[in-house]
């Protein structure tokens, strides 16, 4: 496959540090996604004036400023991204935010193209529809979160039939031994202070109520067909091991390293091969690891997300929809902390389920699902 890289998201965290790769390893940047017409994106245009540039939102006078800016071809509107990730011969690295990127997803996957995968929402919300196009045999999916990422590669080469379970390992987050009572109060702050990975607001939060790790759970049921009841998650404060695999024999194979979202980049562009990265060696001397089990009472969601996942059909992405919109409400100082798996769980309540067999079918469970949360959010406050 020509590596040639597209990448969406490419003002976010994980499209900075895509680029910092790129640049080290010497690849073609093809073309650059972000959602806004923002200086950074002006700035990156600047500096790969060979890129096609693509801008989802923005109001008319903000492109048309922006399109006077910037050296390069510009297109604008979410049609355009489709067509940017269907790029052909391409690796897409999907760092959009949110469910759009589920359609992203999809537009490079049937284009053939290997999708560098960093959008949780493609598979929590969108499992079955990206599922069936995987065993059509269309495109490569390589996750790029650490934690699947460390899971592909353990299970590289290995028989499905001989894993006995796999492994996630969380943070903790900012409020790890806190109980439930304690987290009633704590504030926008105090959950954005990530003690490990420096990530986007939303994910942050995530990491601070444990919904980040039951969206994983879903995630790689999805990626490695593995059932629920084989899929544990264990806290691990340092981020050293980012997660493992156990095997029938008693075996266990494990990855370890810096936690540095550059090195599941690297190896999700380079696969099946390695390079020379970009973070420095790592030396285990010294370094303590430790392990706990999930506080089930002071973070709720990881419960939630299993009973989600096991539901499956819309579960799932009403799930995560209702808790994008009770994320995005604790930002804004509209629902407390505790109220964000409280609007999560009812809303999975309400939402009548069903099966998921499009894009389309997706896309309606989730303004669904963000109406519900919407109605319910007031009532938590």
């Amino acid at each position: 496959m020509t590596q040639q890289l597209v990448v969406l998201g490419a003002t976010g965290s994980i499209g900075t540090q895509t680029l910092e790769v790129a640049e080290a390893l010497e690849l073609p940047i093809t073309a650059l996604a972000a959602r806004s017409p923002s200086p950074r994106m002006a700035e990156l245009a600047s500096r790969f004036p060979e890129a096609k540039i693509v801008v989802v939102g923005g109001a008319s006078d903000e492109r048309e400023a922006f399109s006077a800016t910037v050296p390069n071809k510009v297109d604008f509107g979410p049609e355009a991204l489709l067509e940017m990730a269907a790029t052909p011969e391409s690796i897409v690295i999907n760092g959009v935010v949110g469910a759009a990127g589920l359609r992203a997803t999809v537009a490079g996957l049937e284009a053939g193209n290997r999708v560098a995968l960093a959008n949780k929402e493609s598979l929590v919300a969108g499992g079955p529809v990206v599922r069936s196009i995987l065993d059509g045999g269309k495109g490569e999916l390589i996750p790029v979160d650490s934690e699947h990422s460390a899971l592909f590669q353990c299970l590289s080469a290995e028989r499905p039939d001989d894993v006995r379970r796999l492994i996630l390992t969380a943070s903790g987050g900012p409020f790890r031994g806190r109980k439930r009572e304690e987290l009633a109060s704590v504030t926008r702050e105090e959950a954005l202070n990530h003690p490990t990975w420096k990530m986007g607001p939303r994910i942050t939060v995530d990491s601070a109520t444990m919904f980040n790790k039951g969206l994983e759970i879903v995630e790689a049921h999805y990626l490695f067909d593995v059932d629920y009841d084989r899929i544990d998650v264990v806290v691990h404060p340092q981020s050293i091991l980012h997660s493992a695999v156990e095997f029938l024999d008693g075996a266990w194979k494990g990855h370890l390293g810096f936690p540095d979202m550059r090195v599941p980049i690297q190896f999700a562009i380079t696969w099946p091969n390695r390079a020379e990265g970009v973070t420095s060696p790592f030396d285990l001397a010294g370094r303590q690891l430790t392990f706990e089990e999930v506080d089930h009472e002071a973070f709720p969601a990881v419960r939630i997300a299993y009973e989600a996942g096991r539901n499956g059909g819309s579960a799932p992405a009403v799930m995560n929809a209702a808790d994008e919109m009770a994320v995005e409400a604790f930002l804004q100082g509209r629902l407390g902390f505790l109220g964000i798996s409280d609007v999560v769980e009812r809303c999975i309540q309400t939402v009548e389920w069903r099966e998921l067999e499009s894009v389309e079918d997706v896309v309606e469970v989730d303004r669904e699902a963000r109406a519900v949360a919407a109605s319910l959010i007031p009532g938590v406050c």
